[in-house]
């Protein structure tokens, strides 16, 4: 895809004496312009810099123009002969390709309109991993990485991705982790072909002590995903048992945070725009706290670097994803959709005989390797809270954060983790220790959720049965990501 690298150079060459006199600028003719467009993004690109320089002696001719919001740009006073138009962008560097040259001709003064263009994700897709086979859906992620406090290109680093994927034999389902493997060039640029299509993959940047957090990038049906990764500092001080640090489906071992930063933000409520008081916020495996009066916060002792933030408020559907822990970096603005708002968007569509189960509880009930509670069996307890049902249920209770020390990634606690407040409900792990499952409301993951906001939501009255799962016996559709701790699932009367 490196197309014409020798004009390119000349190109460079003559932005870098962009400001010296122009000697053209008395001769009149016609007007270059056009669009510049990012064909990833399907958008037009702003912010490019495009150059229209001589053909037969770039150094004879040379204009440099950046295009506007919507991708535009022109030049003026063009006389008449042939040129070559060409564009620079951040975008190229982290896709690792140079934008195709494009001839122009200007003739009897006539005024020329043309486009250009970063490279479709198809183009991309053959250029980087090969022409792909017939039938082939697989994706591309390609990014730079690069240092969190300096913002140089970060060579030598290994990138390392896993997502799932499940085989349905006779013999029953089977998972297998498939793992793939990059390492940065002397740009900081990186190149993960194969990867499943419109699927999540959990990707990590280390080189020595300095690492990004284990993120989950969403990849787009299109096939092509760009990410800008940041390496912070941190220490490992405690080895894995057993599998990959990597592994989302194993315990991660212990890390201590070097690199500190500042990140700060909004959480207000999408429906309306009003601030939310007292959610909570915080950087996964690091430092947490809650907004103020106006919605704001700020955390001040983040883990520099790329990492996961998550937000959470009592009655909204928890938000999680990706933020760069940077001098400088922007507020982060967080909307929260409330619970029964996601709620809503999911609807059930079944014949007579299957809507009396349409979640498959009395299925599992029946045939399932885990421990339920029924509706007739909650009407017996003597609950005034929902979470009061979990207290009396072997290898479960309610506690909190200084109860899962032994099996939280971080090594150090700080007071506001010792309180007695922000109740858990807590498993017992494999290796014995407490820690907190993924709670599933109405077959909806909700990370995070505990005892005060599922008490504050949930009567139980209101409920038709609960499924506890260990971390082994969890079925398939409800394995998540980093749970490592077992699963409950919570089901509302109809």
């Amino acid at each position: 895809m490196r197309v014409r690298p020798l004009i390119l150079a000349m190109l460079v060459a003559r932005a870098a004496s962009a400001e010296a006199p122009d000697t053209t600028s008395s001769v009149t003719g016609a007007s270059v312009s056009g669009i510049v467009r990012d064909s990833v993004a399907r958008a037009p690109l702003s912010g490019a810099v495009v150059q229209l320089v001589a053909a037969d002696n770039p150094a004879r001719f040379g204009r440099t123009a950046n295009t506007d919001s919507l991708g535009r740009f022109v030049f003026n006073d063009v006389p008449d002969g042939s040129y070559t138009l060409g564009f620079f962008h951040p975008m190229l560097d982290s896709l690792g390709v140079e934008a195709p040259l494009k001839g122009v001709s200007v003739a009897g003064q006539r005024s020329v309109e043309t486009e250009l263009a970063i490279p479709s994700p198809a183009r991309l897709h053959s250029a980087i991993c090969g022409k792909p086979a017939k039938g082939d859906s697989s994706a591309l992620i390609v990014g730079v990485v690069r240092d969190a406090v300096t913002g140089t290109p970060a060579p030598g680093v290994t990138v390392s991705g896993e997502w799932v994927e499940f085989s349905f034999r006779k013999s029953g389902v089977q998972r297998r982790v498939p793992r793939l493997v990059a390492t940065t060039s002397d740009n900081g640029w990186f190149a993960m072909c194969n990867v499943p299509s419109a699927g999540t993959v959990a990707l990590i940047a280390s080189k020595g002590a300095d690492s990004t957090d284990l993120i989950e990038l969403q990849v787009p049906a299109g096939g092509l995903l760009r990410r800008e990764l940041f390496l912070g500092q941190q220490h490992t001080v405690v080895a894995s048992t057993g599998s990959e640090p990597l592994s989302p489906f194993a315990l991660p071992p212990r890390r201590v945070h070097l690199g500190a930063g500042t990140i700060s933000g909004t959480v207000y409520a999408s429906a309306g725009g009003r601030p939310l008081i007292n959610a909570w916020v915080g950087i996964t495996d690091g430092p947490e706290t809650r907004t103020d009066d106006h919605g704001d916060w700020t955390i001040t002792n983040a883990p520099a670097g790329t990492r996961m933030l998550e937000v959470r408020a009592l009655g909204f559907y928890p938000d999680r994803r990706l933020v760069d822990v940077l001098e400088g970096a922007p507020r982060v603005r967080i909307g929260l959709a409330t619970l029964q708002s996601v709620l809503d968007t999911v609807r059930v569509s079944a014949t007579r005989l299957t809507s009396r189960d349409r979640s498959g509880f009395i299925e599992r009930v029946r045939t399932g390797p885990g421990r339920y509670i029924t509706a007739g069996q909650i009407a017996k307890r003597p609950a005034t809270f929902a979470s009061d049902l979990f207290r009396t249920i072997s290898g479960l209770k309610i506690g909190f954060a200084s109860d899962t020390l032994s099996s939280d990634m971080i090594i150090a606690v700080s007071p506001d983790d010792m309180r007695t407040t922000d109740r858990r409900i807590l498993m017992r792990g494999i290796a014995g220790d407490w820690c907190a499952p993924v709670v599933y409301l109405d077959g909806l993951a909700q990370p995070g959720l505990g005892a005060d906001e599922i008490d504050a939501w949930l009567d139980p009255k209101a409920i038709e049965g609960i499924e506890i799962y260990s971390e082994a016996t969890v079925p398939t559709q409800f394995q998540k990501w980093r749970g490592g701790c077992g699963s409950i699932m919570i089901w509302k009367k109809r």
